[in-house]
């Protein structure tokens, strides 16, 4: 399980990585094509708002880095011998929730208790 768990978490960590990747590089192309203009796109009939674009890519942002810092998480688990066990109590995390979820931290009990 640890060799395809680990090529698994790689595979979501390179996504991950482009993903932030290219949510940066989207930020800094709406940054960049926006300066120096003083347009006020809240009341451009045309198109999207900077302010909404702006708020879409953050999220886009923040989401991709949240991925990213949860795969890194749980290869630092597989490296320590801890993938697969509850944070919180300590159970084994049953196969079929690693399996859809690879990077869950914790068992299906503690994660409804915990509302995640």
């Amino acid at each position: 399980m640890t060799a395809d768990t680990r090529a698994l978490l790689q595979r979501l960590h390179a996504e991950a990585v482009a993903q932030v990747g290219a949510a940066d590089a989207a930020l800094q192309a709406l940054l960049h094509d926006r300066e120096g203009s003083h347009d006020d796109d809240e009341h451009d009939p045309e198109g999207v708002t900077l302010s909404s674009e702006w708020s879409r890519l953050s999220g886009l942002a923040d989401a991709a880095t949240a991925k990213l810092r949860q795969v890194e998480d749980a290869l630092a688990r597989l490296d320590a011998g801890d993938y697969g066990v509850c944070l919180s109590c300590g159970s084994p995390i049953p196969a079929a929730r690693l399996e859809v979820r690879p990077f869950a931290e914790h068992c299906v009990s503690c994660a409804e208790r915990l509302g995640r």
